[in-house]
């Protein structure tokens, strides 16, 4: 989950928990790696070893390197993912025992310490599974979950209510005008502390992180519970709207895909643990990490290693059944996306029915919103019918977000000259889907993420006399606690 980035050249040999260290002292680095790039615009990370900058590179995951004589000697591993494949697999029944022993004797590890934890409570499966297991004291555990500028979402509806018959205080933390005010700065901090890893669509998370650490400074949260037991793929290859790359740059984006299908081949539990969350999430885990403590026990190792020993075919969802185990009143209350509650089998089947049908509206109105439906709601503008479909179920809204509140932003950076002249833009594409998503009958959220978040990187370490990394002296406990300066 926490990157080693390194340079190797004829002279030295430079490694870094962040890119920027390298890029101050070796400026031939400041340049874009057009393959690394490629894969960032297609998958929105780089993969295998690859990073964002040319000639600078990702140590591998478990790796043992000996150096003598000031050259590296042998390239060697401390753990191979092999050692838990192999495993033997189990039967369902002692497989869930084993799941339930491991989880129950485990979780209190992560409550242990010094500093005030608080649950960051969502409406799913793997927070409430959290609850049952570790049954806190009534009061002892601040609960919060992060809440939109709309509505009550589902999130914030039903973890109130499991904070509440857990006996705990539960508060919202919400994203909102506020953050609107200040986006260009959330924005580029995003950029500058991720190394250009986490785009400007997820600038809300550092937000959201800051006000959180005002009620406790260690977040426990149920990250990487769908990835690890339900095996949820968080990232796949998208094609880039047509004509926003210049052709001699996106066939790197088309090489990505290929990359993309190679690294998923073989266990899938391998490509969840050891991939998608090396490749993909540790960047945003990163940048939560700079606010508060996150903790979660789902990348536990010993649970982990029980994941390998699955059974071979599905039995159901072992979240479920843990969380009955648990606390069974916890599953009275149907989760966001209506698993679980009272009722009969055909009211709780038309409930689940009737959330997914609002989650996939919501999508297709918001930055999933087909070209036909944008031209069709800029019409009925006057109607305002975002009040009928933004907020149920997710808190962010970026393209009512860029087409309105932040459009001046948007026209500032991507109708720039200097972006504009970037060789991996059409310089006339990108500015004709800018003006459209600005005017309202179109939509390119995704593209302008993706175009903000190059310029971005451009501007803060790449382009000539940009590159001015903030000196700061340290005490030696400093850096023993945080490991590394992240410039603020």
């Amino acid at each position: 989950m926490h990157r080693l980035y390194f340079h190797h050249s004829k002279d030295a040999f430079h490694f870094a928990a962040e890119a920027k260290a390298i890029l101050a002292v070796r400026p031939e680095t400041r340049r874009l790696d057009p393959q690394g790039a490629g894969e960032f615009a297609a998958c929105g990370c780089t993969l295998e070893g690859r990073s964002l900058f040319e000639g600078i590179h990702v140590l591998p995951a478990g790796s043992k390197w000996v150096f003598r004589n000031g050259s590296i000697d042998e390239k060697g591993t401390y753990f191979e993912p092999q050692e838990w494949e192999n495993q033997d697999p189990l039967k369902p029944e002692p497989y869930y025992e084993e799941m339930r022993r491991i989880f129950s004797r485990n979780l209190p590890r992560y409550f242990q310490g010094r500093e005030p934890i608080g649950m960051s409570l969502t409406g799913g499966l793997d927070t409430r599974l959290i609850l049952a297991w570790q049954k806190p004291q009534a009061g002892s555990l601040p609960c919060y979950t992060f809440a939109g500028m709309f509505h009550d979402c589902y999130d914030v509806i039903v973890a109130r209510k499991l904070a509440a018959l857990c006996g705990q205080k539960h508060e919202e933390v919400p994203v909102g005008k506020e953050f609107l005010a200040r986006f260009s700065h959330y924005a580029e901090r995003t950029v500058y502390l991720t190394d250009g890893y986490v785009d400007v669509g997820l600038s809300p998370d550092l937000y959201l992180n800051e006000r959180a650490r005002a009620i406790a400074p260690v977040r426990m949260t149920g990250l990487y519970g769908s990835e690890v037991l339900r095996r949820v793929r968080a990232f796949k290859p998208e094609q880039t709207e047509p004509g926003f790359l210049a052709p001699e740059f996106l066939r790197y984006t088309q090489q990505a895909s290929e990359t993309y299908d190679s690294v998923c081949k073989g266990n899938p539990a391998s490509f969840a643990i050891f991939k998608q969350a090396a490749f993909y999430h540790c960047s945003l885990f990163s940048l939560e990490q700079i606010q508060n403590s996150v903790r979660t026990p789902y990348l536990d190792n010993d649970l982990v290693r029980t994941v390998f020993r699955a059974p071979q075919a599905e039995h159901g969802d072992i979240s479920l059944r843990l969380i009955r185990d648990g606390n069974r009143d916890l599953l009275r209350v149907p989760t966001d996306r209506g698993v679980g509650g009272n009722g009969g089998s055909v009211f709780r089947a038309a409930s689940r029915a009737f959330r997914e049908f609002q989650f996939k509206a919501e999508y297709a109105y918001d930055m999933g919103m087909p070209q036909w439906v944008a031209r069709v709601d800029h019409a009925l503008s006057s109607l305002q019918l975002q009040r009928f479909f933004l907020g149920r179920h997710k808190i962010l809204h970026f393209r009512t977000w860029y087409r309105d509140a932040l459009a001046g932003y948007v026209r500032e950076i991507l109708l720039d000259s200097r972006t504009l002249a970037r060789p991996y833009f059409d310089r006339k594409s990108l500015e004709a889907m800018v003006r459209r998503h600005l005017k309202g009958d179109r939509n390119y959220t995704n593209t302008i993420h993706k175009a903000i978040t190059l310029e971005l990187l451009h501007r803060l370490f790449l382009d000539p006399g940009s590159f001015a990394p903030p000196v700061r002296e340290f005490s030696n406990e400093a850096v023993a606690l945080r490991g590394v300066y992240h410039g603020g």
